[in-house]
């Protein structure tokens, strides 16, 4: 690799720099899947109870005054 011209050898540690942040995103993104579908199948057999938007939400607004 040190017989690449400079250029290439920037080229090439941000081609594999990307390579890393790929990586990560595809291993985040099933993270979450997997956590999202955890939830729904807790609440469609009735492990959590779900709060209605709008009770979220007024519950938000009402504590800004």
């Amino acid at each position: 690799m040190s017989g690449l011209p400079a250029h290439e050898r920037a080229e090439l540690v941000q081609f594999l720099l990307r390579s890393l942040d790929e990586e990560d995103e595809e291993g985040t993104r099933a993270e979450w899947l997997a956590l999202a579908e955890q939830r729904m199948a807790e609440v469609r057999t009735g492990k959590v109870v779900g709060v209605p938007a709008e009770e979220i939400l007024k519950n938000l607004l009402g504590t800004r005054g």
